[in-house]
C-alpha cells in the first residue's frame, strides 16, 4: 500500500471538507447551517472569520498534496487540527452546549486525523529505516 497516495487522498479529502465548513461558518443561518445546529444570531464578523481560517486550512491541504516531499510537521498539525475540532464539539457537545449532529458531522475530521497520524508513524519508522540502512552502508564501506 502506497501511504503517501492515501494521505494524498485524505488530504483532498480535507480540503472539501473544510470548504464545505467553511460555507457553513460563513452562513450560520442558512438551513445547512441550522440542521447542523450551527448557533445564530452570530456577528457577521465572527462567522467571516471563522470561514476564513477554515478556507485558509483547507488550502495548506490542498498545497501539502500536491508537494513532492510532504512535510511531517504540517501533516502533524492538520492532525492536531482535526482531532481537536472533533474534541472540542465532543465536550461541548457533552457539556448540553452543542448537538449530536455537530459531532456526527465532526467524526470525518477524528477519521482524517487518524489517517494523518498513521502515515506520521509510518513516515517515522520509514525514516529510522532509512537511516539504519544508510549507517549499515557506510561501516560496509558501501
Amino acid at each position: 500500500m502506497d501511504k503517501d497516495k492515501v494521505l494524498r487522498g485524505a488530504l483532498w479529502v480535507s480540503v472539501v471538507y473544510n470548504v464545505g465548513a467553511a460555507l457553513l461558518f460563513a452562513f450560520p443561518s442558512s438551513p445547512l447551517g441550522q440542521f447542523a445546529g450551527l448557533p445564530t444570531p452570530v456577528p457577521p464578523i465572527y462567522g467571516a472569520l471563522l470561514a476564513f481560517f477554515v478556507v485558509l486550512f483547507g488550502g495548506a491541504y490542498a498545497w501539502l498534496a500536491r508537494q513532492t516531499n510532504i512535510d511531517r510537521p504540517l501533516v502533524a498539525l492538520a492532525a492536531i487540527g482535526k482531532a481537536g475540532v472533533f474534541a472540542v464539539l465532543v465536550t461541548f457537545w457533552l457539556l448540553g452546549e452543542a448537538p449530536g449532529r455537530g459531532v456526527l458531522a465532526a467524526a470525518g475530521d477524528l477519521v482524517l486525523a487518524g489517517i494523518f497520524a498513521w502515515w506520521l508513524l509510518g513516515a517515522q519508522q520509514g525514516a529510522a529505516a532509512n537511516r539504519l540502512a544508510s549507517a549499515a552502508l557506510r561501516r560496509n564501506g558501501g
